[in-house]
């Protein structure tokens, strides 16, 4: 199946590329973003300052270092300002860019967390309707990524993904 949805540390999946929820300086912060960089240690800071920085909307690779993963695709998604701000269009272009960046080495396998719910504040259910929505289209064109994880840090993320359809 190309999209699944499971709860799992993100840093601890062996696929080609997981994606950070990132800020746009790349810099370690909390949440998912501080766990990937402690996982993959210091060299993906430093491999951070060299692509940064990564407006909102857009993304960035670096390598994995030490983590499973060969990949680290970091994007930016919006801030939540209330849903009149353009919040939607930037939380999808996040996972599109991200996957226009998988698609560039020709990865396979892709991991992503719930871009933007976290510190971001972004609303649990239209996120993961806009993620599930936007992967699906790109999955459905031209594209080398024939599998996508939503990696859900607790059991309410992935209640959420499975009401906007994603299987186990």
């Amino acid at each position: 199946m190309p999209l699944s949805a499971r709860v799992v540390d993100i840093t601890t999946l062996d696929v080609d590329a997981i994606v950070n929820a990132a800020n746009e300086t790349l810099l370690a912060g909390g949440g998912v973003c501080g766990a990937i960089h402690r996982a993959a240690g210091p060299e993906l800071a430093e491999a951070c300052r060299r692509v940064a920085p990564c407006p909102t909307g857009e993304a960035r690779i670096t390598p994995g270092f030490r983590l499973p993963a060969r990949w680290v695709i970091h994007t930016v998604g919006p801030v939540w300002r209330g849903g009149s701000a353009g919040e939607a269009a930037l939380l999808a272009s996040a996972y599109r860019s991200a996957l226009v960046l998988a698609g560039q080495p020709r990865l396979k396998s892709v991991a992503f967390p719930a871009i933007s719910t976290g510190i971001f504040g972004y609303p649990l259910e239209p996120a993961t309707r806009i993620a599930v929505t936007t992967v699906s289209e790109c999955l459905a064109g031209e594209t080398s990524v024939t599998e996508v994880v939503f990696a859900c840090f607790a059991e309410e993320v992935l209640s959420a993904y499975r009401g906007a359809g994603v299987g186990i």
